[in-house]
């Protein structure tokens, strides 16, 4: 027996930077994030006629391979009055989404939300451009 640490040995190293395999097939996921998508764009802010995916408010969205999801996401401003219930109405949306297990919505304010942020789509329907 030595007194070398496991995270020392050659084999340790291997496995530690071979990539992991996902429990979920590519197809699989494809789909499931043009379903988490097109839920995600059933979401509005009540004071802004776009949906919250087109304007940029989804800062990420990770699937584990059990199917559960977190959604990061901010807000147009800190203030808004929606603040509370908008991070539930994700929830909700998300797991509508056949297939997931989870869902779980982290309110995120860094980096600052700013319309730069918001699609093509989003600038049309709001005369911005």
């Amino acid at each position: 027996m030595t007194d070398t640490p496991v995270s020392d040995s050659d084999a340790f190293a291997e496995a530690w930077n071979e990539p992991q395999k996902s429990a979920l097939s590519q197809g699989e996921l494809d789909k499931l994030t043009d379903d988490l998508i097109e839920a995600l764009k059933t979401v509005f802010d009540p004071e802004i006629p776009v949906d919250i995916y087109e304007l940029g408010l989804i800062y990420r969205v990770d699937v584990s391979d059990d199917r559960d999801v977190v959604v990061d996401m901010t807000l147009t401003a800190p203030g808004c009055p929606v603040a509370g219930e908008m991070p539930g109405w994700v929830q909700d949306a998300v797991l509508k989404v056949e297939g997931v297990r989870s869902a779980h919505a982290n309110l995120v304010f860094d980096p600052p939300w700013d319309p730069s942020k918001m699609s093509d789509e989003a600038k049309l329907a709001l005369n911005m451009f």
